[in-house]
């Protein structure tokens, strides 16, 4: 997979979530919300990557293939960005810390509608959600 196929896929599942909330499937639309999530930060270590240079160590590579949002920020190059936003707008720090409680083990447990509309808010809010802070960098 490359740069472009995981911004498509970022916008891909963010549809997904959004239509899996219409039909009343929360439980689908809070775990495909945050892979969303994933792919985008994801588009951002692919923009990172460059053609033939070999990974910097073994590490890096475990980081860049976790499914855990908080792990990915580092290999993505967006830490110290999102910490910066985090300090200077309120609202985007708690859309950012309910993204980054998701998890891929979410599959696994049953999530409310109003946990579902939560994250999907806080991923597409126009002003402070976390998928428009990532779409800047990838």
């Amino acid at each position: 997979m490359n740069r472009a196929d995981f911004k498509k896929l970022a916008l891909t599942r963010l549809g997904d979530a959004q239509a899996l909330l219409r039909r009343r499937r929360f439980s689908g639309a809070y775990y495909i919300a945050g892979y969303a999530v994933e792919c985008a930060l994801k588009a951002c270590i692919a923009k990172k990557t460059r053609r033939y240079d070999f990974p910097p160590d073994s590490d890096y590579v475990r980081k860049c293939y976790t499914h855990s949002i908080e792990q990915l920020l580092g290999p993505s190059g967006l830490d110290a960005a999102v910490k910066s936003r985090r300090e200077r707008d309120s609202s985007f720090d708690r859309n950012w810390s309910l993204v980054n409680s998701w998890s891929s083990k979410s599959r696994y447990v049953s999530h409310s509608a109003k946990e579902a509309k939560e994250i999907l808010a806080a991923i597409t809010d126009s002003a402070s959600g976390v998928l428009e802070c990532i779409r800047q960098y990838w």
